[in-house]
Formats: C-alpha cells, sequence, structure tokens
C-alpha cells in the first residue's frame, strides 16, 4: 500500500512540474502528527488587492471541497473592516477564540513573503526564513501586506507560502505544515493561482493533512 502511494507521489510530482508555474520548493510537516483531519478550515489569503484575494480563497475552498474538506473562505467570514486596519494581538486572540466558537479547528494560511531580482527584495524576505508556531504570529508580523499597494509591483518571481494551523481547543494552536511555493508567471494571475492551489492540495494529499486519501491494495506486488 505505501509502495502504491510512493509511486502516485512520483507520478504526480513530474506531472506538476512539467506543466505548472508553481513549485514546490520547501515542505515542512510537524513530526508529531501522522493525519491531521479538521472539521472546518478557514482558508485565508493575505494581499491588498481584494479581488485577487477572492479569487485564490473561492479556488482553493472549491478545491478542498472536492475532497471532502469543509472550508470557508475568510472574506464569507470577517467583517469587512477587519483587514482595513492593523490589528493588535489580543484582537487576534479574540478572532481565535471566535473562530473556535463557530466550529472551526484549523486555519489554511497563504501569503506572498518574497521576490527576486528586485530592489525591494530586502523588504519583501524579511520573512521568508521564518517560521511562525501560530496562527496569530504569523497573522500579527504580515497583516501590513493587506495595506501595502506597493508590495507586488514588478515582481518577477513570487516566493509564496502556506501555512495549516490547528486552533483545537483541547490542543496547543500549533503549526501543522508549511510549504513554500514559487510562482514564476505572476502576470497571468488567475493561472498563477490556480497552479498554486493545485500544489497546495497535492502536497496537502501527500501528507495526508486534511485530505486523507484510501488506497485499496489489490494486490499488485511493484
Amino acid at each position: 500500500m505505501k509502495t502504491i502511494k510512493t509511486l502516485v507521489w512520483i507520478i504526480t510530482i513530474v506531472v506538476l512540474s512539467s506543466c505548472s508555474t508553481s513549485e514546490l520548493v520547501e515542505n515542512w510537516k510537524n513530526p508529531d502528527i501522522i493525519t491531521f483531519e479538521a472539521q472546518k478550515v478557514l482558508v485565508i489569503g493575505i494581499t491588498s488587492n481584494d479581488d485577487d484575494r477572492r479569487f485564490f480563497e473561492r479556488k482553493l475552498v472549491s478545491e478542498l471541497g472536492k475532497n471532502g474538506v469543509n472550508a470557508v473562505k475568510s472574506m464569507d467570514f470577517f467583517e469587512k473592516a477587519f483587514t482595513t486596519s492593523p490589528k493588535t494581538e489580543d484582537e487576534i486572540m479574540a478572532l481565535e477564540s471566535n473562530l473556535i466558537d463557530n466550529g472551526f479547528d484549523a486555519i489554511l494560511l497563504s501569503k506572498v513573503v518574497g521576490v527576486e531580482d528586485k530592489v525591494t527584495v530586502v523588504k519583501a524576505y524579511r520573512n521568508l526564513d521564518r517560521t511562525f508556531k501560530s496562527f496569530r504570529d504569523d497573522y500579527y508580523e504580515n497583516q501590513d501586506i493587506f495595506h501595502d499597494q506597493e508590495y507586488y509591483e514588478e515582481y518577477q518571481v513570487f516566493h509564496a507560502e502556506s501555512s495549516l494551523y490547528c486552533i483545537c481547543p483541547d490542543k496547543d494552536k500549533e503549526l501543522i505544515w508549511k510549504g513554500s511555493i514559487d510562482v514564476t508567471e505572476p502576470e497571468n494571475t488567475r493561472k498563477a493561482v490556480s497552479d498554486y492551489v493545485k500544489v497546495v492540495i497535492w502536497a496537502l494529499k501527500g501528507q495526508e493533512l486534511l485530505i486523507i486519501e484510501e488506497f485499496i491494495d489489490e494486490g499488485i506486488d511493484i
């Protein structure tokens, strides 16, 4: 059974790398977690462009739904005013409590953290090598992206990151998975988003996080 899973993983790598504008360049999973399923996941895309954010969240929620995951767009949950001004750590803690009260036990947070070959590279890379242990810290440190209209201008290669956090009330709020993904054609926003989402879904499946697939062993000896 594991052999079949490995074979499917390798085949998918080849297919994705040959036709996608997005590439998974780093993949980290909490070593204490084998599989993780969530009752309700909040999908957050941090960007100053509302149209891009709406398209990204809708696409990712749709693909998660096709794989049996109960996911909700942050634009459907947050009050519109929530992202219009920076929030304090206490306000983000209150948000976590509100999410738990509304049945959420996981957050899938995505953002652009870096760029290549531009004079703004130092600013853009400020969090590229940082790993946040909680959703609260991650959101707090990166929420300024919502308000920076110049953040994405003239970027050629996006270094993006998706992180899966558990906000289970009976467990520590912790980072479960982080994937760093390079997007090589950001000027074609819809294709870039679609390819990015495919990579995220593929990575989650491969790590048995949110999407748990049962492979039937039919006795084929590989």
